[in-house]
Order: C-alpha cells, then sequence, then structure tokens
C-alpha cells in the first residue's frame, strides 16, 4: 500500500513513522526498503523524475523514468542527479527532490535520509550493498558480431551467472542477451555512461575494494566447470 496505509510486515515496515511519510508521493514498502517518486530539475532539460529505494542499511537507489525506456536503474543519487543534466552537480542532497503534499522538497528536508547519513556516520555498509554482501560493479562484454559492449549489472547471482557464462562465451553476441531484448543494431551506451559502473563508493570508480571481487558464493558456482570457479570451490571446503 501507498503513503503508510495497510504497512506489511518487515524492517521496511517500521523505517518511518507514519508521520515521516504520510504525505510523501508514491511512498511504498518493499521487504527491506521502502520506495518514493523522486527527481531532479535541470533549467536546461526540465524534471527528470525517478524512483528512489531506501534501504535499512542506508544505502540509496534510484531507477530513473526521465524518459520513456531510459534503462538506468540502480543508481546513487549523485549519479542520478549527473544523469538529469542538472547544472550544480555534486549537491544531489539539495538537488534530488520528493513530492511532500504536491511540492518539490530537498532529500535533504525530509526524514529519508537519516538511515544513509546514520550508515555513513557509522562507517558500516561503505563496501556493501544493501543485502550486506559485497558489492559487484557492472562489467561490460563486447559482442563478436557488431563489436559493441554490453552492460551486465552484477546485483543477484543469478546476474553474475549470465555474466560469467557470457564471459566464456567466446563467440558471445547481443542476441544472447538473456534479460534484455538487444540485437546489433542497438546503440552502444555512450562513453561518458559507460564510466559508471555501480560502485557503492563512487560512481565512476575505475575499480577498488568496493566494487571489485576476486571471489564470493554469488559470482563463483560450484557447478561450473572453469579454473576460476573449481579454485575457489576448492579453496572455500579447506
Amino acid at each position: 500500500m501507498e503513503n503508510g496505509v495497510g504497512r506489511e510486515s518487515g524492517a521496511a515496515a517500521i523505517m518511518f513513522s507514519d508521520e515521516e511519510v504520510r504525505e510523501i508521493s508514491g511512498f511504498k514498502i518493499g521487504d527491506d526498503y521502502v520506495e518514493v517518486t523522486c527527481g531532479c530539475t535541470s533549467h536546461r532539460y526540465g524534471d527528470a523524475v525517478g524512483r528512489l529505494r531506501v534501504f535499512v542499511s542506508g544505502d540509496l537507489e534510484i531507477s530513473c523514468e526521465c524518459t520513456p525506456g531510459c534503462q538506468e536503474d540502480k543508481m546513487t543519487p549523485a549519479a542520478f542527479e549527473k544523469h538529469s543534466g542538472r547544472e550544480t552537480a555534486r549537491k544531489w542532497k539539495n538537488n534530488v527532490w520528493v513530492i511532500v503534499n504536491g511540492e518539490k522538497v530537498p532529500l535533504l528536508k525530509t526524514s529519508l535520509l537519516k538511515f544513509y547519513n546514520q550508515a555513513s556516520k557509522n562507517g558500516n555498509g561503505s563496501h556493501r550493498s544493501h543485502n550486506g554482501r559485497v558489492c559487484h560493479r557492472d562489467e561490460f562484454v563486447r559482442c563478436t558480431r557488431c563489436n559493441k559492449e554490453r552492460r551486465f549489472r552484477l546485483r543477484t547471482k543469478e546476474e553474475c551467472r549470465i555474466y560469467h557464462d557470457a564471459l566464456a562465451d567466446v563467440n558471445w553476441k547481443c542476441a544472447d542477451m538473456s534479460y534484455d531484448k538487444i540485437t546489433c543494431e542497438d546503440d552502444e551506451e555512450r562513453a561518458s555512461r559507460r564510466v559508471y559502473r555501480g560502485c557503492s563508493r563512487s560512481p565512476t570508480c575505475i575499480g577498488c575494494t568496493s566494487c571489485v571481487c576476486f571471489g564470493c558464493e554469488i559470482c563463483r558456482f560450484s557447478d561450473c566447470g572453469c579454473q576460476t570457479c573449481i579454485d575457489f570451490t576448492r579453496n572455500a571446503k579447506n
């Protein structure tokens, strides 16, 4: 239910009081997060609207809905701010807004950041994703037919397996993408977008201990016969 009515059980249901979220537009409750309508305004391009998820851990994720078919999701607020074309970037707490009583209100003036601020203060979650596991940044595989790079998001074990198998396939092509309907005729992501890899520390990180994993239970598979997975499975048993 929206706006605090008919609250479900679970940790997310007690994140905020009814008074804190009653008038926020698009409020919904998930398993370990709450979700609201958000946006960021550019003087040149107008409003970019999205869906903000606030996790119990304090992590924030935004799925952009700026245009029909926009595939930018699981963005940090800073990345969403930049994606919107906001001229005065790097102030996402002030520039990203939610709608309260029909008016745009900066995140900084709401209660939605209290878990984020607490996590930052305690130093928790800075190198973990919202489910407590190590973060895996987005990766790319090049199509052998059109030579374009395609993005793979590695948030779940299933997504990691899809990327793992694609990387191992020397003949991988766009048509093999299982969860996105992509063809070789589709445009490649702009270079300015490919630098955003989903690192929880920095959206433009080129590789750090937050987003580079050298092997864990999410991205290594006991039923895979590649040497990397065999070595990980063997070492995990020792």
